[in-house]
């Protein structure tokens, strides 16, 4: 659904003796007027109905048949990450630059790469997507990369490491993880502000031969 707001004209104040308080007043008037429209307009819209339904046959693989699939209704605009964060709650995949430079929305279609905010939804509908919500076995148990990164201490503040860690994924199911040069090449797109790199590495070197699917 798109929200659409009406803004109020701005126009020049009469001139008087103190004109240029009374300008100001108006425009922060009308601004306060467009504020208030842009709030009521966003309260007025509702979420868009999220229903699971079964997975369609061959959109995933028979690999990929107990996973679940959501039908949503979705503004053709709108993006993989926010389909994923505000529609379907899976908060999980972090929304850093929003502009396809930090690697913080990094997520798996088809177990390929992809960066979430510069994906529109509606081009990987029927397509097998993979967060970092989908990568724990059925038991809870931690992905060997998930483990991999805890036992090499492979993160600090934590927010960049889902991107981290599906990246890492894909690198190595990609076969770009067969040196510690390789890794780092095809991993340099995943910023980490913390600087904990090195870990990484070691973390994909550990994890790289259980990951390889």
């Amino acid at each position: 659904m798109v929200v659409t707001t009406r803004y109020a004209a701005l126009r020049r104040p009469a001139r008087a003796s103190n004109g240029l308080l009374r300008g100001r007043q108006a425009i922060a008037q009308a601004a306060a007027q467009v504020v208030g429209q842009q709030v009521l307009a966003n309260q007025a819209v509702a979420p868009a109905p999220v229903q699971q339904v079964q997975p369609l046959a061959g959109a995933g693989g028979d690999e990929d048949a107990d996973w679940p699939a959501f039908l949503v209704a979705l503004d053709a605009r709108t993006t993989l990450l926010d389909a994923l964060r505000e529609h379907l709650g899976l908060t999980g995949t972090k929304k850093g630059c929003d502009q396809g430079q930090c690697g913080a929305c990094t997520v798996l279609v088809n177990g390929r790469r992809v960066l979430s905010c510069l994906t529109l939804a509606v081009s990987v509908q029927d397509h097998s997507i993979t967060t970092i919500e989908g990568i724990s076995g059925p038991g809870g148990e931690l992905h060997p990369m998930q483990q991999a990164f805890v036992e090499h201490d492979a993160f600090q503040c934590g927010y960049c490491t889902p991107g981290q860690i599906m990246s890492a994924i894909g690198c190595v199911n990609e076969g770009h993880a067969e040196s510690d040069a390789a890794i780092r090449e095809y991993m340099s797109g995943n910023i980490c502000r913390c600087g904990a790199y090195p870990n990484i590495v070691a973390a994909v070197n550990q994890a790289k031969v259980s990951t390889r699917s």
